[in-house]
């Protein structure tokens, strides 16, 4: 089935256009009753789409690839964060500064959408001037709920800044669902941030207790224990932590209610962990500590594990682990998304923890993306895969290679066909174009990476 064919069979809605081709949020309220019969038309579909595609979704040749472009035109910066099995993605799309390299190197401004096909559906925020989803936070399920976090119109009373615009205005977790942003509850403290979303409704991220964390050094910004959290029916489950950490993210959930993240203290991550029937379970590492970043219905867990002075991809599976390490001539790599078939996508990093490459691992073997897709049908060089469907599409993000854009980053869809390459984009692109993002945007971006505790 063809990407054409695919949403040719879904209903016909009418969508309000901006000036710049895009939908607000307030632009589609009149609309949301017709999204949600295209969402409930959707679900008897899902398992025979899903088998359909089957054929083109395991050791493909190629892509075809699909800019998703940015929500304004004077923006410069976009990633899809996340896809459902409908290929519908959510996108975290801003301004940065291309000239000052602020820490963190966060966008000056930033709302996060729904992309279906060629629209945008701006989430809007819970009254703050700034949504997103930014690197693994942020996942939406097949119904089109979706989850991130927003700033509110209220200063944070302890001088916080958790979504990380310099604003200092309290973070909350949000789900967007029915076409209306939701802040969900924390577990007593003021900030928060959602991660991921099942197709059961369970949402994961982490929320403040209120409780200063008393492993964090004097001086540090954010300073309060963020503990992991599971939402279900509107109601905030804290997780537990491994061996007394008093911090913990949960970054993914599957649809078997399985969660994976980690658990450290204010320095940063120390343990990979899976939560399973309310208990914590350290995942191995090669004893510099470890991240999960993915899960799929099987129990197969992605992510990545610190090495000296770097981090590499990792995949669990069966209580092993096993070290995908990185594409030749980069430095670092981790691994965030994986489908029911065991595909794996992910990103390699340079020696100055700069996005380099996106990358699949399949068949027992990492391939740079640039390599699968074909010069002659995208601008784009791929420097981030997030995740990926059961169709074997993958979200991520790509330095536009030229015209006016050139240098900017924007979101892409990749969707695997049966063609030939030709000439492929890594053929053509010998080395990572220069992007208009600060030369500090990758390690800023990393959350709980080596270089510390992003959030703090």
């Amino acid at each position: 089935m063809s990407e054409v064919e695919h949403h040719m069979m879904l209903p016909q809605f009418s969508l309000a256009l901006t000036a710049s081709g895009t939908t607000t949020l307030a632009e589609e309220r009149g609309d949301m009753r017709t999204f949600r019969q295209l969402r409930y038309f959707w679900l008897p579909w899902v398992t025979t789409i899903v088998l359909g595609c089957f054929s083109q979704a395991f050791a493909q040749t190629s892509y075809k690839v699909t800019d998703l472009g940015v929500l304004h035109d004077d923006w410069n910066l976009s990633c899809a964060m996340s896809i459902n099995n409908q290929g519908w993605t959510i996108t975290m799309n801003g301004f940065m500064d291309p000239i000052t390299n602020f820490a963190p190197a966060l966008p000056v401004s930033a709302r996060a959408t729904i992309n279906i096909g060629e629209f945008k559906i701006d989430l809007g925020t819970l009254g703050g001037p700034n949504s997103h989803t930014w690197m693994n936070w942020g996942g939406i399920n097949d119904r089109g709920d979706a989850v991130g976090m927003s700033e509110t119109s209220v200063p944070d009373p302890d001088g916080e800044d958790i979504c990380g615009f310099g604003t200092n205005l309290t973070c909350s977790p949000f789900l967007w669902q029915n076409g209306h942003m939701n802040a969900l509850p924390t577990v007593g403290g003021n900030n928060g941030q959602a991660s991921d979303i099942n197709n059961r409704g369970q949402v994961v991220g982490f929320a403040e207790n209120g409780a200063v964390d008393s492993s964090c050094s004097a001086g540090t910004t954010n300073n309060r224990i963020q503990q992991p959290v599971l939402w279900e029916n509107g109601k905030a489950q804290a997780l537990p932590t491994v061996g007394g950490d008093p911090d913990g993210f949960a970054i993914a959930i599957n649809d078997q209610g399985q969660a994976v993240g980690d658990s450290g203290n204010c320095a940063g991550a120390i343990h990979a962990v899976l939560w399973e029937n309310d208990k914590a379970w350290p995942l191995s590492d090669l004893g510099g500590g470890a991240i999960a970043q993915g899960i799929n219905d099987q129990g197969q867990i992605v992510g990545r594990v610190f090495s000296g002075k770097t981090f590499l991809a990792a995949l669990w599976q069966n209580g092993v682990l096993i070290n995908l390490k990185t594409l030749p001539g980069d430095f670092a790599a981790l691994a965030t998304g994986i489908n029911n078939r065991g595909q794996i996508v992910g990103s390699t990093l340079d020696r100055g923890f700069n996005w380099s490459h996106a990358f699949i691992y399949q068949d027992g073997v990492m391939t740079d993306l640039n390599k699968l897709f074909p010069a002659d049908s995208t601008n784009l060089f791929a420097t981030m895969a997030d995740k990926i469907n059961e169709r074997g599409q993958i979200a991520g993000m790509g330095t536009v290679r030229s015209g006016p854009d050139k240098g900017d980053i924007h979101a892409f869809v990749a969707t695997p066909v049966n063609e030939s390459i030709g000439v492929s984009v890594a053929d053509v692109e010998r080395t990572l174009p220069k992007s208009n993002s600060p030369a500090n945007a990758g390690k800023q971006l990393l959350p709980r990476s080596v270089l510390g505790r992003f959030e703090k």
